[in-house]
């Protein structure tokens, strides 16, 4: 598995134009970036992605860092002070996977992270690459997903014993803000579609709350036309024919489904 992905990952990066497009920004200075390995495959990823900037002659300097939570005083597990001040020193950084044990009450290191740094847009372009073949040709689309709240809050309880309940949190601060967010992108880069993705026929307050304002937001940009589709149906066009996608919005759930 992992190898299958590093390989991937070195397959699209070593293409020439995408390494030249990755560092045409770059100035001849170093710039130090917090490299945070993760677990399971992320080192081996994050290792074959310094070897891939090496190559390309970018000038970074990383700084590792390991964010294995530390327990304080009151016995809750934090996240190290070494992120925050590395992050603060560098202001950007690159994360590999990092996984959560499952069952024993372990908060998720990536809420963590997005939650401390305040990461509520999770933006994630999909664009073919010239030479390099798929299924599918001419796809550029983004996925922008709300990176707090929704099903990945967190919010569980036992009700009574055999019954437990997990609370699906949207809030109008949220919604509203990863929804001008999807807007802003779109006009900054030349984007002429955003589409709302939701299940807000089933979940009519939670979905329901976001879809509205995504509405409130699309009222403001004329400019840049607006859809609003199902989860379901997304997924199904999206196997049948990607390229008709542009910039997508969507709670956080359904951002997990869709990348």
């Amino acid at each position: 598995m992992a190898g299958r992905v590093v390989k991937s990952v070195w397959g699209q990066l070593l293409n020439r134009r995408a390494v030249t497009e990755s560092v045409r920004n770059f100035s001849s200075k170093t710039h130090v970036v917090t490299m945070i390995p993760g677990d399971g495959i992320g080192p081996e990823i994050s290792a074959a992605v310094k070897q891939i900037f090496q190559a390309a002659e970018a000038p970074i300097e990383w700084e590792d860092v390991d964010v294995t939570p530390v327990k304080g005083p009151d016995g809750r597990f934090r996240l190290p002070q070494e992120i925050f001040t590395s992050m603060e020193k560098t202001k950007i950084g690159l994360k590999g996977p990092l996984a959560t044990p499952i069952g024993k009450g372990h908060q998720s290191l990536n809420l963590a992270l997005r939650k401390a740094f305040h990461l509520y847009a999770n933006v994630r372009p999909c664009k073919s690459i010239e030479g390099y073949r798929t299924p599918y040709s001419d796809v550029d689309l983004v996925t922008i997903r709300e990176n707090t709240e929704g099903e990945y809050s967190g919010i569980e309880h036992t009700i009574v014993d055999g019954v437990v309940q997990s609370i699906k949190l949207i809030t109008e601060q949220a919604s509203m803000r990863v929804a001008e967010y999807a807007f802003k992108y779109a006009l900054e880069n030349d984007r002429h579609t955003v589409t709302a993705v939701h299940k807000a026929n089933i979940m009519r307050m939670s979905d329901g709350l976001f879809l509205k304002c995504c509405r409130h937001v699309a009222e403001k940009h004329k400019e840049i036309k607006f859809k609003e589709t199902y989860l379901d149906t997304v997924c199904l066009n999206m196997v049948q024919d990607p390229t008709q996608f542009d910039v997508l919005v969507m709670p956080n759930l359904y951002g997990d489904i869709l990348r």
